[in-house]
């Protein structure tokens, strides 16, 4: 977009488009150009950046999802930053109690290490600095060897031919992982999410059974079987 037109758009000086593209660059979310910018495809950032991109949004998503964890429920909780979210309303003192959580994500698995009342199993393998999860066959089998009421997955890409998509070739075989082991799966996307094809191929939407939204697409509430939209 060139400044111009978002000043346009918006009803702002140009002075103050360029000072908002020179913050939203310094949180690595669009590509500063001559005359405008360019936005980046958030997925790719690094997890400390993805937490604060569209944060509110996130969150309503994150207490959807939270809805339908019951005590006494093993979940398994994937990375990235919408479902770090639902982790931290479900590590809550008044989230539901006890439950059991499988999950290769550092960060997740760090929320519930002092919490008695939960038993946590934290799936090893090959780290990853910028994601912060373990890949690999270990935390594969680790997955593999439990079972889950729901498995709460990240979506890097949602596409109505393509299904869900990741980015990370061992992040797409720890979410098949997840979805092959549980009872049921919800993906928790925002709207950037949707009509978005990444590399490697996770699972056909019919593989869906819920999918948590701030947003969707037409072609989504006939494919999955449930689509909730949070508000």
């Amino acid at each position: 977009m060139e400044v111009s037109a978002l000043a346009a758009e918006y009803g702002l000086s140009e002075d103050t488009i360029r000072r908002d593209l020179r913050l939203l660059a310094s949180r690595g979310l669009v590509q500063k150009t001559h005359g405008g910018a360019v936005a980046l495809y958030t997925t790719a950032l690094p997890m400390a950046q993805r937490v604060d991109v569209r944060a509110t949004s996130k969150r309503a998503i994150a207490r959807a999802a939270a809805e339908r964890v019951h005590a006494h429920q093993a979940l398994f909780i994937d990375g990235g930053s919408t479902t770090l979210a639902l982790a931290q309303i479900l590590a809550s003192p008044d989230a539901a109690r006890p439950l059991t959580i499988i999950t290769a994500a550092f960060d997740v698995a760090a929320l519930f290490a002092n919490d008695p009342t939960v038993q946590l199993v934290l799936a090893g393998g090959t780290w990853s600095h910028e994601t912060r999860e373990f890949y690999g066959d270990q935390a594969q089998a680790t997955i593999r060897a439990h079972r889950a009421d729901w498995a709460f997955l990240g979506a890097c890409a949602l596409h109505q031919r393509a299904g869900l998509t990741t980015s990370i070739a061992g992040d797409a075989h720890v979410k098949r992982a997840m979805i092959e082991s549980a009872a049921n799966c919800a993906v928790l996307a925002d709207a950037t999410k949707h009509d978005m094809v990444a590399p490697y191929a996770v699972a056909d939407l019919r593989e869906i059974d819920l999918v948590i939204s701030d947003a969707g697409p037409s072609w989504l509430a006939g494919t999955v079987r449930e689509v909730v939209r949070a508000v």
